[in-house]
């Protein structure tokens, strides 16, 4: 059996900070907030680099924070995967340097820069993280795609070339089209996957909707598998003007969180770490699954 590291998807969410009980009243500052996470945990998901990219000062202040063993997953910056990315976000020597036509947009895509802008960003995220990597404390770096990325060969292309510019870390590969595990295409998706050595990240998310993937626990890289806990609310999953601790406002039951220790239990058999990451980050839902799920798992 390989380790199985659990954890939250952030230690920052603003629900869990002002409104949770999970972190005691001395831990005020950001420092004491991850030393205290640490402490409790072994395994962490940056996702503020979605939103905006990571500096190389930020990875140096959270390995002086946290134990030598704590694990950091690191979330990619929306432009690197396809996402619409807030210009303000992008570094502004680079911003300085977009064409005419782009002047005035809230918002930019990748394939509507220049490719000396997209090289930029992908060698400043890759620098940025190298300490981490460097002090053995990152995890993976997560790809996680929007629900329009569908199966094709450009897509697949696409995941090839993240893993290529990142090729000094190990990446893992969340999709968000039912396309990619339909029942037609579900053996070609995990082979591609595993043809590559690329993990696979297994998610329990609401059903019935296009960016539906079903709760399929497959390892698809010996090294790594991966586990996230998005909630089951359908109705929340579904707002457009939803914030993301509202989005993911649930909490699990032991019975739901019961139907995924088996499953995970066979992941940790085929990879030698298995990371499990609750994804439900509104005040102290994550932590408190986080630790009920661990508890079970040990059990």
């Amino acid at each position: 059996m390989g380790r199985t590291l659990v954890g939250t998807s952030s230690w920052t969410d603003p629900t869990l900070v002002k409104e949770g009980h999970f972190y005691p009243p001395e831990a005020r500052s950001a420092e004491a907030r991850l030393r205290y996470y640490a402490e409790q945990f072994p395994l962490v998901e940056v996702d503020s680099t979605y939103y905006f990219p990571p500096s190389e000062r930020n990875s140096v202040l959270w390995i002086e924070r946290t134990p030598k063993d704590f694990t950091f997953n690191v979330k990619a910056y929306s432009l690197l995967t396809n996402h619409p990315t807030r210009r303000d976000s992008l570094y502004k020597d680079l911003a300085a340097e977009l064409p005419d036509e782009l002047e005035g947009k809230r918002n930019l895509y990748r394939e509507q820069l220049p490719e000396a802008i997209v090289d930029a960003v992908w060698q400043r995220f890759h620098d940025a993280l190298m300490p981490l990597h460097s002090a053995g404390k990152l995890g993976a770096v997560l790809f996680q795609f929007p629900q329009w990325f569908v199966i094709g060969r450009k897509s697949k292309e696409y995941v090839l070339e993240c893993a290529e510019r990142l090729k000094d870390f190990r990446i893992a590969i969340e999709f968000r089209h039912k396309t990619w595990l339909e029942e037609r295409n579900a053996e070609e998706t995990l082979s591609f996957l595993e043809g590559h050595d690329l993990p696979f990240v297994c998610v329990d998310m609401p059903q019935g909707f296009d960016s539906s993937l079903p709760p399929v626990a497959a390892a698809t890289a010996k090294d790594l598998a991966m586990v996230r806990f998005h909630g089951r609310d359908p109705a929340a999953w579904s707002r457009k003007d939803a914030t993301a601790a509202e989005r993911f406002r649930y909490e699990y039951s032991q019975a739901e969180l019961l139907e995924w220790v088996p499953k995970i239990h066979d992941l940790s058999s085929q990879a030698r770490e298995t990371h499990v990451l609750m994804n439900n980050c509104y005040r102290d839902f994550a932590v408190n699954n986080a630790r009920q799920l661990a508890g079970l798992l040990e059990e």
